[in-house]
């Protein structure tokens, strides 16, 4: 596992694309997160490919959050615990530091996450408390499902 760089930018645009029910992303987009959000983002890879993808960002007026925007992991990987393994990777890192409190938005149809989500809060002693951040009607005009914002803390204290 390490930060990704610019270069990686289409390869992770093409695991989002293969990754349903992920919200595909520009290809700017991801090389911005590649580049300056590095950081706070994770690639795994396998045989020198990417099969797994977290994008995260501490907001400015959150510094105490870590908010995980993508989790992206390869049919080939799935069923592993990898992602599971890159949020436990994300915590470890630096720019992570001092952060309490790590939040998502999940839509509720979304299985994977919840359990991926769950998962690492009850390995880490957690609680996941969960409201709607980014209602269908209210934010997206009926063209997407809520995003439920998940929020799991205390973190773990070797990340204070």
């Amino acid at each position: 596992m390490r930060c990704p760089t610019a270069e990686d930018g289409a390869a992770v645009t093409a695991l989002i694309a293969a990754s349903p029910p992920l919200d595909p992303n520009s290809a700017y987009c991801n090389l911005l997160q590649c580049s300056d959000f590095a950081d706070t983002c994770v690639i795994a890879e396998r045989d020198g490919r990417i099969i797994g993808w977290i994008s995260g960002y501490r907001a400015p007026s959150h510094p105490e959050r870590i908010f995980v925007w993508q989790v992206a992991v390869d049919a080939s990987a799935r069923g592993e615990g990898l992602g599971g393994r890159m949020l436990d990777a994300l915590l470890a890192r630096p720019a992570v530091r001092g952060a309490t409190t790590l939040t998502t938005t999940i839509t509720e149809n979304n299985p994977a996450s919840w359990g991926l989500f769950t998962a690492f809060a009850r390995r880490h002693g957690a609680s996941l408390s969960r409201s709607p951040r980014f209602e269908r009607e209210a934010h997206f005009a009926g063209a997407h499902d809520t995003e439920w914002q998940a929020s799991i803390a205390p973190l773990p204290s070797a990340n204070t």
